[in-house]
């Protein structure tokens, strides 16, 4: 059954489902353009690779000022500017607040589309199943309009068409919802960093040392 099912072209797979399962195939389309433009983004933006910067925080932790600059301006991560601006004003601790609003920017810029792709993997299933309680509705009229003469055949051929709309369904939720959970993960590995970097840079191992490196080098 299922090989058949999967057999079955596009277009008679629309005439079968009807306006639900070209409303899912819609939807399906434009999901799959949201997923593959927010691999896009991530990649653009480096996401989960931050070799430079981890370099860089690790340097400032051991007092190695210059090496831990030069380190942060070579890096073509997202949050190198925040991590400057983190480096550059580390004995003002009212700079905090600023720097997490520039965080939260960014966050916000990578977590666009988010609750696109939620919705769908909530409503996808609720819309196929919707669609197949449309199609028993039509099946049982259908046996009713029969009369006496019924055909067996008339039912189970109405069921399984009309349960092809629960299947569309969840084979749009399925991969967005394992979309989602991945790229959500990828954001929250992303603020665990953040704000690793920032403590470190605002509690160094060689705090007193530092303080006094920072100076120097403003100077």
């Amino acid at each position: 059954m299922f090989k058949e099912l999967v057999l079955i072209p596009t277009a008679k797979i629309l005439e079968l489902g009807g306006p639900v399962v070209a409303l899912l195939i819609l939807v399906s389309i434009i999901t799959l353009t949201v997923i593959l433009f927010k691999f896009f983004q991530f990649a653009q933006a480096r996401v989960g690779r931050h070799k430079k910067l981890v370099e860089a925080i690790e340097m400032w932790d051991e007092n190695q000022i210059e090496e831990a600059l030069q380190s942060i301006d070579s890096s073509l991560s997202i949050f190198a500017p925040i991590v400057k601006e983190a480096v550059t004003h580390q004995t003002n601790n009212h700079v905090l607040r600023r720097l997490n609003a520039l965080a939260e920017l960014q966050f916000v810029k990578l977590e666009s589309g988010f609750r696109l792709l939620d919705s769908v993997a909530q409503l996808a299933p609720l819309l196929g199943l919707f669609g197949t309680v449309l199609g028993m509705i039509e099946a049982f009229q259908s046996l009713q309009d029969a009369g006496s003469q019924v055909d067996p055949s008339l039912l189970a051929g109405g069921i399984w068409v009309a349960l092809l709309t629960t299947a569309v369904g969840l084979a749009v939720a399925m991969p967005t919802s394992m979309a989602l959970a991945w790229l959500e993960s990828k954001v929250e590995k992303e603020r665990v960093f953040l704000e690793w970097a920032i403590s470190i840079i605002y509690a160094p191992y060689k705090k007193a040392d530092t303080i006094m490196a920072v100076s120097s080098y403003e100077g």
